[in-house]
């Protein structure tokens, strides 16, 4: 037999992230070990940030950020353009 499989949820406790954890648990095998983490937590956004997380939810297989979850979240240039300066100084 393998050894287990680490799988990370990074969830706000919104319920997205809370469906997505729970479809993510029902789907793991008996070879996976889910864990949710907790980004109000400092050091879980932390190890968020240094894994390239942009959105919630997140998930990472292994200790690496999954395919789904890379290149998404806010755009800086696109919210230039669409005014961020004009509302936040």
């Amino acid at each position: 037999m393998g050894e287990r499989r680490s799988i990370e949820v990074f969830s706000a406790g919104c319920p997205v992230c809370t469906e997505m954890a729970e479809r993510i648990r029902q789907a793991a095998g008996a070879g996976c070990e889910v864990v949710v983490r907790d980004m109000h937590k400092p050091e879980v956004a932390a190890r968020a940030q240094r894994l390239g997380v942009r959105s919630l939810p997140a998930v990472a297989i292994d200790g690496e950020l999954a395919a789904c979850c890379r290149g998404a979240g806010p755009d800086l240039e696109v919210l230039r353009a669409a005014g961020l300066g004009a509302c936040c100084g």
